[in-house]
C-alpha cells in the first residue's frame, strides 16, 4: 500500500519537479528592405521538456491577404504573432545579414512558467492577430508588453521613470535615414504627437531600444534581469544609424537661395517664374492632400494635426487656374492674390506655432525652406505690379 502511495506522489509531483523553461529576448538589427529598417525582436522560450526553442514573433504579416493594401492605407493594418522553432526564425537573417543577439532573462520559475503559458495561449489562430500600430503598438511593444505582465508590472514601473530625450520622430527618422524616401517622408507626415519627449517605456517601440533598457532593469533583490547575452549572428550589412541633431539653418538657407533665384527670375516677366512656381504649387499641394487625408480619414494617429500642413498647402492647387492665364499673358485675377496671401499666411502661422509652447511640432526645417519661397512668390505675384504691368504690355501689343 505505502508504495502504491509513494508512486501515486511520485506522479503528481513529477511535473512540478521538471525545469522551469528559460526565457530569453531576441533582437535583429535593422534590415535593407523598408520594413525591416526599425529593427525586430521576438521572446524564446527553451523548454528542453518540450524539444527545441521556440521563437514567439510577433511581426508577422501577409501581404497577399485581401484587402491589406487598403488597410495599411487607413492605418488598420494587422499582424499576427506565430510561434516557430527559433532555428528556423534565425535562417532569414543570416541570409539577409542581418546580426542577431539574444538575452537570456534571469526569470523566477513561477514568471517563466506564466510567460510560456501566456504566449502559447496568444499564438493561438483565435488570439494571434492584433492591431498594429507603428509607434504604440508593434512586434517591439508586443514583447515588451509580454514581459512586464510576467514580472507583474515591474518592468514598466522602472522604465517609464526615466527618458533620454528621444522621441517618436527622432526615432523614426534616425533609422530611416539611410533611405531618403522614407526619413523624408516621415519627417513631413509626421504631426505633434510624434514630437512629444518619451519614456524609456515608450522608447522601447524600437526593438535595439528596449533591449538597451532590459539591461538597466534590476530585480527586487537587485540582480539584474539580463543574466547573460550573446551574439548569435553577425552584423554584416549597414550599421544601424547613429542619433545625430537636426539642424534647421541649412534648409533656411536652401529656401532663402531659392527664393533669390525667383527674384532675379521675376525680372524678365511673370511666365519665367512660372516654370518653377508651377512644380512646387503642385507638390506642395499634393503633399497637403495626402497630409489632410492621414488626419482626417486614416487611424494614423501620428499624422495628425500635422502644421506642414500650413507649409505644404492644399490650396497650391487653387493657383493653377491663375497660372494659366499669365502663361497666355493675361491678368491672373483677384482670387489668385488672395489665395497667394492665404498660403503665405499659412507659411507664417506655422511659424508662430513653432515656439507655441501648446502642442509643438518639430518642423523648424521645412519652415526654413518653403516660408522664403512662399514669400517671394507673394511679392512677385501679388504684391508688385509685374503681372498687371505684364497684361497691359500685352492689351498695348494687341491694341
Amino acid at each position: 500500500m505505502s508504495q502504491r502511495l509513494l508512486l501515486l506522489a511520485l506522479l503528481v509531483l513529477a511535473p512540478l519537479a521538471q525545469a522551469a523553461p528559460r526565457i530569453g529576448v531576441a533582437t535583429m538589427l535593422p534590415g535593407e528592405i523598408f520594413w525591416e529598417r526599425f529593427g525586430h525582436d521576438s521572446i524564446v522560450v527553451d523548454d528542453t521538456a518540450a524539444g527545441a526553442p521556440i521563437s514567439y514573433n510577433f511581426g508577422f504579416f501577409d501581404l497577399s491577404e485581401p484587402g491589406f493594401v487598403g488597410r495599411f492605407v487607413r492605418g488598420e493594418m494587422e499582424y499576427q504573432l506565430v510561434a516557430l522553432p527559433f532555428a528556423e526564425d534565425l535562417v532569414y537573417y543570416r541570409d539577409t545579414g542581418r546580426g542577431v543577439s539574444i538575452q537570456w532573462l534571469d526569470l523566477s520559475d513561477a514568471e517563466a512558467n506564466r510567460l510560456a503559458v501566456a504566449l502559447a495561449e496568444n499564438a493561438k489562430p483565435e488570439n494571434a492577430r492584433y492591431r498594429y500600430d507603428y509607434f504604440t503598438d508593434n512586434c517591439a511593444t508586443r514583447v515588451r508588453d509580454a514581459l512586464d505582465r510576467a514580472l507583474g508590472g515591474e518592468l514598466r514601473r522602472q522604465m517609464e521613470t526615466r527618458s533620454q530625450g528621444n522621441s517618436y520622430r527622432s526615432e523614426a527618422v534616425r533609422l530611416a535615414s539611410p533611405a531618403d524616401w522614407m526619413w523624408l517622408g516621415f519627417d513631413v507626415g509626421l504631426g505633434p504627437f510624434a514630437d512629444v519627449t518619451r519614456s524609456r517605456w515608450e522608447d522601447a517601440f524600437v526593438p535595439m531600444r528596449l533591449a538597451d533598457a532590459l539591461r538597466d532593469v534590476r530585480r527586487a533583490d537587485d540582480r539584474p534581469l539580463v543574466r547573460s547575452e550573446q551574439v548569435l549572428l553577425p552584423h554584416r550589412i549597414a550599421p544601424e544609424p547613429r542619433p545625430e541633431p537636426q539642424r534647421w539653418w541649412p534648409w533656411l538657407l536652401v529656401g532663402i537661395g531659392v527664393a533669390a533665384v525667383l527674384l532675379l527670375l521675376g525680372r524678365a516677366g511673370p511666365r519665367s517664374t512660372l516654370w518653377v512656381a508651377l512644380p512646387a504649387w503642385t507638390l506642395c499641394g499634393v503633399l497637403g492632400l495626402v497630409m489632410a487625408f492621414l488626419w482626417c480619414c486614416t487611424a494614423h494617429r501620428a499624422g495628425w494635426a500635422n502644421h506642414n500642413l500650413l507649409l505644404f498647402n492644399p490650396l497650391c492647387l487653387l493657383l493653377w487656374p491663375g497660372a494659366v492665364r499669365m502663361l497666355r499673358r493675361r491678368e491672373p485675377g483677384r482670387l489668385f492674390r488672395s489665395l497667394l496671401l492665404a498660403i503665405l499666411a499659412g507659411a507664417m502661422l506655422a511659424l508662430f506655432l513653432l515656439w507655441l509652447p501648446l502642442q509643438p511640432q518639430r518642423n523648424a526645417p521645412w519652415i526654413g525652406l518653403m516660408l522664403p519661397v512662399h514669400a517671394a512668390l507673394w511679392w512677385l505675384y501679388a504684391r508688385t505690379g509685374l503681372v498687371r504691368q505684364a497684361a497691359t504690355a500685352q492689351d498695348a501689343r494687341h491694341a
